[in-house]
């Protein structure tokens, strides 16, 4: 990693460690954001630490997931976020205001700093030269309280990229194309800086389209340069003065390098059900479609919302098809609404959504039964869209609206020559939903609504674990099947006790009440266990019903992080221990305390099956204490208290 941009920012803000790949590192995070399925949690951890203020340059609180008020406890989060936002020291988007990660690359983001949101998406500033990386909200808490943020270092993917896009090519074939090379898994452990003579080519825009949708290939975070374009959109959003250049230099090393020629891809599209299940759109051209959604914190730019207004301009879309647009901003909404792209959108027949994640999350737009519905987003695991028999794909905006006209998958090629789009030289800003903390902080009462419960805290793990195989499952598990998310359980996230009912209910209805009886319990999983959301609670619950350790082959990242957080002892088992062992199996796990302390793999004894396996708890020193303390809440207030 030599020389690449990624070192240059690590080096700038490295507090311990060395720059080896594999090594853990400190880093000192200069941003925060959260939205509000996660922020809640987040700000509730953040108050159990005891301190007056954020202890950051810069705490965003976005209001974007949970923006359907069906009772309460949204609206009563909405208050909360708000108050505590005002009573800490950190700015408030409104809902209504836009999704947490197009606002920021529009308002806040800045090249050359450290960003950590609760939101896996959060790489999407790193468009513009920024080190943005997605945490659980504990992470996002206690960085916020001034700790350092520890990851291990990651090894550099250098995407090389040549070529120009070709008519009816956009930016998410690009990271599809990327997908469909490396797999969902294949970024694990690796960050991605792309170069090259193609990426003066790409807007900013363009480029957050392929960083936000790296998080897919589990990567830790994607980077691009921070060069002229960058300043041209910087100067657009009236921020210019915090642009700074940034490149890799000429002598760069990079891990490993794959070049990209961007004037061969094609149009590509996922099809059910993982973001890698990618082919040609000239493939399958002729499906039917049922829905149409284009938006997202992917691809609901002003750029791309006015390229598809400007296709469907004196068209309608076809009978049968439902087709949504969710604008990624207040600003570009306001901009639609002031170019006339709004009303070309609105007379060819689109339903408007609000600026929110909406459908992405589950929330609202479910599919009809067995319904296709093809989507600008980033992710189409089963079941994530509402609908448990929806056929979901992913494809450009483009795509998407070429289907919206044709009532099926349709190849945009065929369509003659694409719409050309003039972005302005200056975007309208106003901040008026933005509000800022107060500077009379101690005047401000903290609203917490009913359904805001307590957060649980953890115990020390004990020397020795009889628990039982409560769940196997196979490879690739998302945080969707562990913790879904959705409109009936998304306003439930500030209840730990009510939705850690739900834990793995889509892959097994009677987990929650089998873990919960015997208060303690194993799960056993296959390879990249936990990709996908940042959601905490896909730990935190499972910790609350009594969950003591995950036993799989491997973890995302992410969410073995939060394992770690919140006391869930993580055991990388073999292949071979993987294929023996059964649900329903009795396990001890025997001298867990000493093995940690000493860094030595874990015995596992089988008792019902008679044989004894070794685990490996990939733990680094400093995740073994916090594992020993009983989770990082534990082990950081123990800290705070020996500081003092």
């Amino acid at each position: 990693m030599y020389g690449t941009i990624i070192e240059a920012i690590l080096r700038e803000h490295l507090v311990s460690g060395t720059l080896s790949p594999g090594e853990e590192i400190g880093l000192q995070i200069d941003q925060t954001l959260t939205q509000d399925a996660t922020g809640t949690m987040a700000y509730l951890q953040f108050e159990a630490l005891g301190l007056d203020r954020v202890r950051t340059e810069l705490s965003v609180s976005y209001v974007d997931h949970n923006t359907l008020q069906t009772g309460f406890e949204n609206a009563d989060d909405h208050r909360y976020l708000q108050t505590a936002a005002a009573r800490y020291g950190i700015y408030f988007s409104r809902p209504g205001n836009g999704i947490c990660h197009q606002v920021h690359l529009e308002r806040f983001a800045a090249p050359g700093k450290t960003l950590l949101g609760s939101d896996s998406h959060t790489p999407t500033a790193g468009g513009l030269g920024m080190m943005a990386i997605g945490a659980g909200g504990l992470d996002v808490a206690l960085a916020m309280a001034g700790e350092s943020f520890y990851l291990r270092v990651p090894q550099v993917l250098g995407v090389c990229l040549t070529g120009e896009l070709r008519d009816w090519v956009s930016a998410q074939d690009v990271i599809l194309h990327l997908l469909q090379a490396l797999s969902v898994s294949g970024g694990v452990g690796k960050a991605v800086e792309y170069f090259g003579p193609a990426v003066a080519s790409l807007s900013v825009p363009q480029r957050a389209t392929i960083t936000n949708m790296g998080t897919e290939l589990g990567a830790t975070t994607s980077v691009f340069p921070c060069d002229q374009r960058t300043r041209e959109f910087l100067r657009a959003q009236q921020r210019e003065e915090v642009w700074v250049p940034l490149a890799a230099a000429a002598d760069a090393e990079y891990d490993e390098v794959l070049e990209v020629d961007l004037g061969a891809l094609e149009p590509l599209i996922a099809q059910p059900h993982s973001p890698d299940n990618v082919v040609p759109v000239a493939d399958i051209s002729g499906q039917k479609v049922d829905q149409v959604c284009i938006g997202s914190c992917t691809s609901s730019s002003l750029e791309e919302l006015m390229t598809v207004a400007a296709l469907l301009r004196g068209n309608k879309v076809h009978p049968e098809v439902s087709v949504t647009v969710s604008p990624g901003s207040r600003q570009t909404l306001q901009m639609l609404a002031g170019n006339g792209a709004l009303a070309d959108l609105i007379a060819a027949g689109v339903r408007i959504l609000e600026t929110a994640c909406g459908p992405c999350i589950g929330m609202g737009q479910a599919p009809p039964t067995s319904g296709v519905s093809l989507r600008s987003f980033n992710r189409n695991f089963p079941g994530r869209s509402g609908t448990a028999s929806a056929q979901v794909y992913l494809a450009s905006p483009v795509v998407c609206a070429a289907a919206a006209l044709t009532g099926q998958i349709t190849d945009p090629r065929t369509l003659g020559e694409p719409p050309r789009v003039q972005l302005p030289e200056c975007f309208e800003v106003d901040d008026s939903m933005i509000v800022p903390p107060t500077t009379k902080a101690e005047e401000v009462e903290v609203g917490y609504g009913p359904n805001i419960k307590p957060v649980p805290t953890g115990e020390s793990i004990a020397d020795e674990l009889e628990a039982e195989v409560l769940l196997k499952v196979g490879d690739n598990i998302t945080t969707d099947h562990i913790m879904p998310a959705g409109a009936k359980l998304l306003p439930l996230r500030s209840n730990i006790p009510a939705i850690s009912q739900h834990v793995f209910e889509r892959v097994d209805t009677t987990f929650a009440q089998r873990a919960q009886a015997p208060g303690s319990g194993v799960i056993v999983g296959g390879d990249n266990y936990g990709q996908g959301s940042s959601r905490e609670h896909a730990a935190l619950a499972p910790a609350y019903l009594g969950i003591k350790a995950v036993l799989a082959i491997s973890f995302a990242r992410i969410h073995q992080a939060n394992l770690v957080n919140f006391g869930i002892l993580p055991l990388i088992v073999s292949e071979g221990d993987y294929q023996r062992c059964h649900q329903g199996d009795e396990l001890k796990i025997e001298g867990v305390r000493t093995a940690l302390t000493e860094g030595r793999p874990i015995l596992v004894r089988n008792m019902t099956q008679g044989y004894e396996f070794a685990t490996i708890p990939q733990l680094t020193p400093r995740q073994a204490e916090v594992i020993l303390a009983g989770g990082a809440l534990n082990w950081v207030r123990e800290k705070l208290v020996g500081d003092d």
